[in-house]
């Protein structure tokens, strides 16, 4: 199989998969997975730029971005769609996903001469997704307007707290 099918691919089946997503969902999560796909291509360069692996291979007209970048974009839709408003499950499906991606995809296609690491270890590899994962969490929150010194700082409170002291008039007490 060629490396271009496989580009394309990696491309095309991402994005692809969107169809079964409703367009509310889509247009929720938009934003916050194109800020996905730019910090993705932001880290790709950096890594470039430092040495750390190289781009052999990649598709018209992205030159040392892989289309795997933008294949990420449906992926992160996917994984709000699933997983916004529970945080913990979020950085878990997050983490389980940069892993399979740094030990499994990353040395395919290395093999294949796509993406060769050259200085780089896993966990320097590994070390940029953990902001990334909170930037597009906190970006999501910021596009819903949940971003705010309470839900983020402050504990929930029990539903106990928030009951009213008192039923109904009748139940008011006068001293």
């Amino acid at each position: 199989m060629s490396n271009q099918l496989i580009l394309w691919s990696l491309l095309i089946i991402p994005v692809g998969s969107l169809i079964f997503v409703p367009e509310k969902d889509i247009r929720r999560f938009m934003p916050a997975a194109l800020f996905t796909a730019l910090t993705n291509i932001m880290i790709v360069d950096m890594g470039v730029s430092w040495n750390w692996w190289t781009i052999q291979e990649s598709i018209y007209p992205l030159n040392q971005i892989l289309p795997l970048a933008f294949g990420f974009l449906a992926t992160e839709i996917w994984i709000l769609k699933y997983t916004y408003g529970k945080f913990w499950l979020f950085l878990v499906v997050e983490v389980l996903l940069t892993f399979v991606f740094i030990l499994l995809v990353q040395p395919w296609l290395s093999h294949l001469g796509i993406w060769v690491r050259i200085n780089v270890t896993n966990f320097l590899a590994y070390v940029p997704a953990v902001p990334q994962f909170l930037a597009i969490y906190l970006y999501q929150m910021w596009q819903e307007d949940d971003l705010s010194f309470e839900t983020i700082f402050s504990p929930k409170t029990s539903p106990l707290a928030n009951k009213p002291f008192f039923q109904n008039k009748n139940d008011k007490t006068d001293d």
